[in-house]
């Protein structure tokens, strides 16, 4: 049911609705660019401060998912979760620029692990091996994070190309996602479950390259971006490794 709070997450362009305020004259790395000094510190430097404030929204959310699991508190359901998430992203979305942006973004990720608390509690009920699952989810998910990320980060690759057809696919899936939860279609939610953990690599080479590339320059929009990638590639993981791998008793 969780998964459908970051389907929302992608407009059909993040310049008109994520964007930074870049312009048009922004630089592109790749071959047919000039190489600019100035630019190449500036690209760093958006880099370095997206993936340290990623580190730590990653560890502040993964604190409050456990905070939610011990105190057993339940979850707040499809409803509340969706106007939730599209409230707190477009508070960020508003202070982005400023100080209070990074208040926001912990703000976000926090009600998101909170969210996460009691998904991690059904598992852990549902299944003996829950621990397992869990911890195959997370380790498959980082390797994959750091592997495509490291990926667009080194090769330099542009992947702008990509984010009509993933856009595209995020709508079909969300509206397949919910036709599964109204109507409770296991085999359906297993499918989009499937389709989103495409989409959600596809999402991670792309986030990353429009940081190498110029098409994102504000690091809160950034690692909101990834973010989201992460956390709903880990639900889906962990979606379909319950329903491979699961041992119920």
């Amino acid at each position: 049911m969780s998964i459908f709070d970051e389907l929302n997450k992608k407009p059909v362009s993040n310049t008109a609705v994520m964007g930074s305020g870049q312009s048009n004259s922004t630089l592109a790395f790749n071959q047919e660019d000039t190489y600019s000094p100035a630019l190449a510190v500036d690209t760093n430097k958006l880099i370095r401060n997206t993936y340290t404030l990623l580190s730590l929204t990653l560890l502040f959310s993964a604190f409050i998912a456990g905070v939610s699991m011990a105190l057993n508190i339940p979850h707040p359901g499809f409803i509340i979760s969706l106007v939730g998430y599209m409230g707190l992203f477009f508070v960020v979305n508003a202070l982005k620029n400023s100080a209070w942006g990074i208040l926001a973004v912990f703000a976000l990720t926090g009600f998101m692990g909170m969210t996460l608390g009691p998904i991690l509690n059904l598992y852990l009920a549902a299944y003996t091996n829950g621990h397992t699952l869990i911890m195959m989810s997370f380790g498959a998910t980082a390797a994959i994070f750091l592997g495509l990320s490291g990926y667009a980060l080194t090769t330099r690759k542009d992947f702008s190309f990509m984010g009509s057809f993933l856009f595209a696919g995020l709508i079909v899936a969300f509206l397949a996602g919910l036709g599964a939860w109204l109507f409770s279609i296991p085999m359906l939610s297993l499918a989009v479950s499937a389709v989103m953990v495409l989409l959600m690599t596809g999402y991670i080479l792309y986030d990353t390259s429009n940081m190498v590339h110029g098409q994102e320059t504000n690091y809160i929009m950034a690692t909101v971006n990834l973010y989201v990638d992460i956390y709903s590639l880990f639900l889906n993981l962990l979606s379909l490794l319950g329903f491979f791998m699961g041992e119920r008793e």
